[in-house]
Parts: structure tokens; sequence; C-alpha cells
């Protein structure tokens, strides 16, 4: 099968790399992809956005598979276009993306049908969202932009006057531009993180080993958001008997709203859980795979993912039985110092041979260009550097092993990555 990937991020990276462990796999592209994506596929130098463009290229190589991995491109219709040319794709529709695509829409999914979330209210105006929070009067509270804002659209406001701030800055200067419109606050929960990325065909749901992010750009969980400063899986809190109880109330309700509500979502739903002393409740939906958590979750997958994909496809992931690694995951990503706020690029990467690996860890390329033989910085998140082993504390070792052999100026990672509560 020749396969096309799009997308640039470490999240690319490792699907680039497990879609290359199958043996279906002839030849693999990646639109645009980055430096160290280059090493295993064939680089495609088309923008992200660009549906025609990818179209095209699809028709001219043969394309027997596009995955569609990051959320801009599913929530403006890339797998529409894709179905619509003849050409497989792997992801959900725009009407299905919007699951992630808006805030509002999913807070008012999971209201209409009963799936455990934080209660909420929503508001296109500012002096309303602000005289809400007043009155309410309780912090922590959650501010979200309604649309898309790379991972960043969160605000979690300490106090009632940095709620206000936070609704100022996304609503009126427009820090994420129209995704700001509107804006959902809602209730601060409390209990353990844990994400849960689920293969779906629109009828039948199976979840992935379990992970956990951690979102905060220092130790201790301290400073601002971020896409994410590294991984681990499984998630220690996820047991058996919650993961039943979140196939029950969440998993699979979650399916079979989007079904009534005529949006079949077919590809990976990704659940942003809390595990709060109410129960498991809902946090957010992404219409993807997850960014570092997929760097977590596919180096545990044994079962050949372009099967896996074609099963979604063709709506028979019921036949599929889709098999794990035991022991555990870890990721640590090195980002560029000063991120998620400013930080510069092209500074010089030491440490990496061609193919980027280290000592049995695998090192997945989320921010970096390959110049004359180098690699250099091109990105906030640079590296993912992650490892599996028979248990958590070893494969956290293997990987802090291998970020210590990897050097550029001012790169910055967590020490506490699979430490923190």
């Amino acid at each position: 099968m020749n396969i096309l990937m799009i997308g640039s991020g470490g999240r690319e990276h490792a699907l680039v790399k497990k879609l290359l462990e199958s043996p279906k796999c002839t030849k693999l592209y990646c639109a645009p992809g980055n430096g160290g994506i280059a090493a295993d596929a064939e680089l495609v130098d088309i923008n992200v956005m660009d549906k025609h463009g990818m179209v095209e290229f699809a028709k001219k190589n043969s394309i027997d598979l596009a995955f569609v991995a990051p959320d801009d491109p599913l929530a403006d219709g890339m797998v529409d276009v894709f179905e619509a040319a003849g050409i497989r794709a792997f992801g959900p529709n725009a009407k299905a993306a919007v699951i992630e695509a808006s805030k509002v829409f999913s807070k008012n999914l999971m209201k209409k049908y009963n799936i455990p979330t934080a209660k909420y209210e929503v508001f296109d105006n500012v002096e309303k969202a602000i005289q809400y929070v007043k009155s309410e009067n309780t912090a922590p509270i959650v501010v979200k932009a309604d649309g898309l804002a790379l991972g960043k659209g969160v605000i979690i406001a300490q106090t009632v006057d940095e709620a206000v701030a936070a609704i100022k800055s996304i609503m009126q200067d427009k820090k994420f531009g129209d995704s700001g419109n509107n804006i959902v606050i809602e209730e601060f929960l409390t209990g353990p993180e844990v994400s849960v990325l689920a293969f779906t065909d629109g009828k039948c749901v199976k979840p992935m080993v379990s992970s956990k992010d951690h979102k905060r750009a220092y130790d201790n969980d301290e400073g601002l958001n971020t896409g994410g400063m590294g991984t681990i899986s499984p998630n220690p809190y996820y047991t058996d008997e919650i993961a039943q109880e979140c196939m029950d109330t969440i998993f699979k309700p979650t399916i079979d709203a989007m079904n009534k509500e005529g949006r079949p979502f077919k590809g990976c739903l990704y659940f942003g859980l809390m595990l709060t002393p109410n129960g498991p409740k809902v946090i957010e939906y992404n219409a993807r795979f997850g960014d570092p958590e997929a760097q977590v979750v596919l180096p545990r997958l044994k079962t050949d993912l372009v099967d896996i994909c074609e099963a979604v496809i063709d709506e028979k992931l019921s036949d599929i039985d889709i098999e794990w690694y035991d022991g555990a995951a870890a990721c640590v990503v090195m980002a560029s110092g000063g991120y998620p706020l400013s930080y510069k690029k092209g500074i010089e990467i030491f440490g990496l041979d061609q193919k980027g690996q280290v000592d049995g860890a695998v090192v997945y390329h989320a921010g970096t260009k390959f110049e004359n033989g180098k690699y250099y910085t091109n990105g906030g998140r640079v590296l993912g550097v992650t490892a599996r082993a028979d248990n958590l504390d070893d494969a956290l070792k293997k990987a802090y092993a291998a970020v210590d052999k990897i050097k550029f100026d001012g790169a910055h990672y967590r020490k506490d990555i699979g430490k923190t509560k």
C-alpha cells in the first residue's frame, strides 16, 4: 500500500514509525513532515490545510490510505474531500470532528445525553461572562475558548480577577482569534487526569491503553499550560473497574450520541477524563490522537495499525482483536527555552544520529528541521524521547538516560514526568 500521513509533529512521527512496521506499507509519504520524519518517510511539501493539494498528490501517487492526524484539517473537512475523490482516509469527517472543534457543541452534547462532565455555561458576550464569574464567586474556575487553539485555549483561573482577565483576553483581545468568539465557563474539577484514546468505526469502540499527560511547563505541575511536556502509559489511577465504568457511562454513550445527532464518528476519539470523587467525568474530547499521548500509546500497540485503520474505514472494527504489549512506556518532551511563550528556532541539536535513536529509546521529532546533515530546532516542542520497559520506573530511567545524551542551547524539559500525583 502507498500511505500518506498528514501532519508535521511528534504524534505524526510516532504514527509514521508504527505504520512502517506493517508489511502492507510499501511506500510512506508525509506532508509536510519534519526533519526527523524525513529519515522514515518521503516528505511532501504541501501545507497541512491544503485539501486540494493533498487530494491531487494522492491521485497522482496512487495513495491507498490517507491518514489525517491534526485537528485543524479534520475540522476543515479534509477527510470529506478525500472520500469524495474516492480515496480511503482515516479520521472523522467535518461533521464528526466538531466534537473537538467546538467546545460549545461537545458540552451541549454531554448535557443532552447525560454524559458526566463539569457544570458549565456558554457565553458570546463579554459583559455577561464577567457578570457570571462574579456572581458565582468561586475559584479556581475554568475558561475555555470555543474553537481550536493548539491545545492552549483553556485557562484555569485561580481567582475571580484572573477569570475576568482570561475572558477579556479571549473575547476582547482575541488571543485565539475567532476561536474565542464564544467561550465556555465551567466548574473546576479535582482528581487525577486520564487520557484514553479509542479506535471507533461509528458502531464499535475499542479503547487503547491509558496514559497520563503532564500539561504544565515546569516541575510540580507549575507554570503555564502547554501542548504537553511528557506522558506515561499506563495511567496508574485507571483501574479495570474505572475502565468499565467509563465504557458504560462515557465511551459508548458518546458514540451513540454522535450517531443520534447524525454525526457518526470514525477514527480515533480522545477522551480527556478527570477521576473526580463523584466518578469519571469528561474534561474534553479530541477528534484525533493526542500529542504526546500517541508517543507512549503507539509503542505499546502490537496489532498492525494498517489493519486497524482498514477495519475502522470499513466499519468492521468488531472483527479485529487489538493486542497490546504489557509493561509501560514513558515520553519526556524536550522543548525550546521560553516555550510555551516566545522561543528561538534554528538552534543546532547534538546527540542525534540520522535515525534519531539513542540507547534503546526512540526519539520522536516534533519541531525539527534537517539541513546539511544537521538537525535544528524548529518549534516549541522539539523532541519526544520515549522508552518502553517492563515497568514504569525502568521506562523513565531509559527515557531520561536518552535525554541526557541530547543537547541544544536552551533545552527545557521536566525532571518529574511520571512522578507527580
